[in-house]
């Protein structure tokens, strides 16, 4: 019998998905996608904590055993950098670092690595009183080093922080501790992303 592809996720709350049942967590709708277009999915592996930079994704990875290599690899990291006050060269060196570990785990098949942009927290409401302007701004330029440093390494960049902008107007895109996305936020990731990856697979 064929064995089921394999997925694996990268990344800090946006990955894990906070706030709302794991099943509406874009890896999980992801895979749910794609099974419906008839690709067998084992359940997706992920390697994700709330609250991680990049470094300490790094540091999990570096103690994690995983298989010997993954049909499909996203990744999704930067936020906690940007919320900490991290400088940007800091960010975009150990991010750097972590994209060629995620080629590396796609068994050096860039094609199956898909980078995810870090979304606005500005427009949720946590961020009303937080100077959501210049948060945005911050974030624009991280996503801006990454898209980048993707093009680059020949690697897929997938732009979701302009649709969860909508948030500002559409608070159902905002989960209910009024700063992560919510299940139907992360239906648009994953639809993105199963989309992207079909090609791919």
């Amino acid at each position: 019998m064929k064995q089921p592809l394999t997925y694996l996720a990268l990344g800090d709350s946006y990955t894990v998905g906070e706030a709302v049942n794991l099943r509406e967590s874009f890896p999980y709708q992801t895979v749910s996608l794609l099974r419906e277009k008839g690709f067998a999915l084992a359940a997706p592996e992920i390697v994700a904590t709330t609250g991680w930079t990049t470094d300490e994704l790094a540091a999990a990875i570096a103690g994690h055993r995983f298989l010997p290599h993954y049909d499909l690899v996203s990744l999704l990291i930067g936020v906690n950098n940007q919320y900490r006050g991290r400088a940007l060269d800091n960010f975009r060196e150990e991010f750097k670092e972590l994209l060629a570990a995620a080629i590396r785990f796609a068994g050096d098949k860039k094609d199956r690595v898909f980078v995810l942009s870090i979304p606005d927290y500005g427009v949720t409401p946590f961020a009303k009183d937080r100077n959501p302007e210049k948060i945005g701004r911050e974030l624009d330029a991280y996503n801006a080093a990454a898209k980048a440093i993707c093009e680059s390494a020949g690697v897929v960049f997938l732009d979701l922080s302009t649709g969860f902008r909508k948030a500002a107007q559409d608070p159902q895109l905002v989960a209910t501790d009024g700063l992560h996305p919510s299940g139907k936020a992360y239906q648009e990731w994953a639809q993105a992303l199963a989309n992207a990856a079909q090609t791919a697979l």
